[in-house]
């Protein structure tokens, strides 16, 4: 009897402290997201939940667009090479920033979030928890903080080592796509329609810049003319926002009417004409059916909307992760160990 309990303590001492990967070997987080599942460090960082949340509730209390530009630093970073991390790289002897593409440059922000989060982890767990599995939770709580829904992250990921300012460049859709564009663009991640529509509803949150939207208000079709899908009034506001030459910092809410709550109302904003990217407004006027539909059925019940956001997020989040032995862990999010 007392061989056998010995026994038993030396197997449940193994499945404790080997790594999480190993115990669950099939993941725990449901089909189609192997080696990924919510426990990853249910033992060896079981505070990693709690402080990224800590971090970000004062975050976006003293900036709310945070939570926003927290959520596509994210999906930035997903669309190049997979979800590890490869965004939050600076310029090195080896390495090309995706910082200085053009879909990024003087646009995206939150890193110095990033670093805090990472630091507070790294006090509590040495090289433990990723930096690509931080992004994937900043974006999540970035959403619940926001009024957004909830969902079980996948967790595992590892880090690159590698960045790619040309796939920065190449894989990242334009704000002035087309319905085709956009719909090609998520095929190449093994996003659907459903998956574009759903996530395109992130931007019920934040803000863009003039020189994303100024086509539309100056030469929209080459022919110096206005894209005559915007409402008139929505119309003559931007333009006071955005001249036709200068001012291309110059910002205005992607959703204008609850900027910083997350909410099923820039569906709404799309079918009365006031989306402020082409990329929003196409999702309706591009003449595909299936995204035409999807706009009105979110717009319609804001509980499907979070429902499909959430999932179409966590599908999101699994595309082409590093597990396993591939990658690393980096001790600095903005370099290489």
């Amino acid at each position: 009897m007392a061989t056998r309990m010995v026994v038993l303590s030396l197997i449940l001492a193994a499945f404790l402290f080997c790594n999480p990967s190993q115990a669950f070997p099939f993941g725990r987080g449901g089909a189609g997201y192997p080696g990924l599942f919510p426990e990853f460090y249910q033992f060896s960082c079981p505070q990693a939940n709690e402080i990224v949340m800590s971090v970000l509730e004062r975050a976006i209390a003293q900036d709310p667009r945070m939570a926003a530009s927290l959520l596509r630093l994210h999906f930035h970073d997903c669309f190049v090479q997979g979800c590890d991390a490869s965004i939050l790289l600076d310029d090195s002897a080896t390495i090309q920033s995706e910082k200085n593409s053009g879909p990024n440059k003087n646009s995206i922000r939150g890193f110095e979030v990033i670093d805090e989060i990472k630091a507070r982890l790294e006090q509590v767990c040495p090289h433990t928890v990723s930096c690509a599995d931080i992004l994937a939770l900043a974006a999540r709580d970035s959403t619940v903080l926001s009024g957004g829904p909830h969902w079980e992250v996948p967790l595992g990921r590892r880090d690159s080592r590698t960045a790619s300012l040309s796939k920065s460049n190449s894989d990242i859709p334009a704000p002035n796509s087309t319905i085709q564009n956009l719909i090609t663009f998520f095929q190449r991640q093994g996003l659907n329609e459903q998956d574009l529509v759903a996530l395109s509803g992130g931007h019920t949150i934040g803000v863009a810049r003039c020189v994303t939207f100024r086509q539309r208000l100056y030469n929209q079709n080459g022919n110096n003319q206005p894209d005559m899908t915007l409402e008139r009034t929505y119309y003559n506001g931007l333009k006071a926002v955005c001249p036709n030459s200068g001012g291309d910092n110059n910002i205005s809410p992607l959703d204008i009417a609850s900027p910083v709550k997350f909410d099923n109302t820039y569906y709404k904003l799309i079918l009365y004409g006031k989306g402020l990217l082409n990329s929003d407004e196409v999702l309706l006027t591009g003449k595909v059916a299936r995204t035409m539909e999807l706009v009105k059925s979110y717009a319609a019940d804001e509980s499907l909307f979070f429902h499909q956001f959430a999932n179409s997020m966590m599908k999101m989040g699994n595309i082409k992760p590093l597990t396993g032995s591939k990658g690393e862990i980096r001790n600095n999010c903005r370099r290489i160990n």
